[in-house]
């Protein structure tokens, strides 16, 4: 069977994408993997209607509703190979199986490219984050360090002290007087030690042998697409200062024709309420390119 439409991906943005495609009883293969990048997170903050909710739950609610679709076929798998061209590609699966569709969507995900701090990636998603609108509120209006690893993250810790008294944390990155006044007429406690490694509580370590307990921390990660598929098949990635997102039009099309893609691998900034949006717009996009 050849579908209409194959999605790599099931996480918030591709499940989206899907759902406009199947209310259109369009053909869906939807490929998963099963690691969201939230996957670590507790819980799911800011977005409408489900705040608080577990990002697992969300994940279960919306498969159950696209399962209802009788034109959805889900597969748990991972996709390690993609070819062809528009109106005829393959996707190749771990174990073998081929799939063939007329258009595709990679709503992958990204990888993050994390500080290289001792003991910060177990932390990740848990007492490290990345977003102070989605994490920022549960932490009470406590102490929060902001690791200082590029010049990108005085920024984050000025709009931080939004949400707690903020410490900057040096790590291979010294902010130079202007940077440092601006940060302290926000209220920015800057450190002349440099962070040395961290642990849970969380804990920063500094050069200088001090321990510095914290509600939270927050650090700035570059992002890449998660799957080498697109860039393999020719999809132009663009590089950012905070890492590198698959150029799309404003329908979500790459730059490879019939290839789409959506959420957090197309776009920045990252929240689950932007890749679900982003995915049903480009969903819709996939359709029209069907029909026209």
């Amino acid at each position: 069977m050849t579908f209409d439409v194959i999605v790599i991906g099931g996480g918030s943005a591709g499940q989206s994408a899907a759902l406009q495609l199947l209310r259109a009883r369009r053909r869906v293969a939807v490929v998963d993997a099963g690691r969201p990048r939230n996957r670590r997170a507790a819980h799911a903050q800011g977005f409408f209607t489900r705040d608080g909710a577990t990002p697992g739950s969300l994940l279960e609610i919306s498969r159950a509703q696209l399962e209802r679709y009788g034109t959805l076929e889900w597969v748990e798998g991972e996709a390690v190979g993609a070819s062809g061209a528009r109106d005829a590609f393959r996707v190749e699966l771990a174990g073998g199986r081929m799939l063939e569709g007329r258009r595709l969507i990679f709503a992958v995900g990204v990888r993050d490219d994390l500080p290289g701090v001792e003991g910060l990636e177990p932390l990740w998603g848990r007492e490290v984050f990345h977003c102070p609108y989605c994490h920022g509120y549960e932490l009470e209006r406590g102490d929060i360090g902001v690791i200082g690893s590029s010049e990108l993250v005085v920024h984050m810790a000025e709009l931080i002290t939004e949400w707690g008294e903020v410490t900057f944390l040096p790590f291979g990155f010294v902010p130079d007087a202007g940077q440092v006044a601006a940060m302290e007429a926000r209220g920015v406690r800057v450190e002349s030690a440099a962070l040395a490694r961290l642990e849970a509580g969380p804990v920063a370590h500094l050069a200088d042998g001090r321990a510095l307990r914290f509600a939270g921390l927050f650090a700035a990660s570059r992002v890449w697409p998660a799957s080498p598929l697109p860039e393999a098949l020719g999809c132009r990635v663009e590089e950012t200062p905070m890492g590198g997102v698959l150029a799309v039009d404003a329908m979500g099309e790459t730059s490879v024709a019939g290839v789409f893609s959506c959420g957090d691998a197309a776009r920045q900034p990252h929240s689950i309420a932007l890749a679900v949006g982003h995915g049903a717009m480009t969903g819709a996009g996939v359709h029209r390119s069907l029909v026209f």
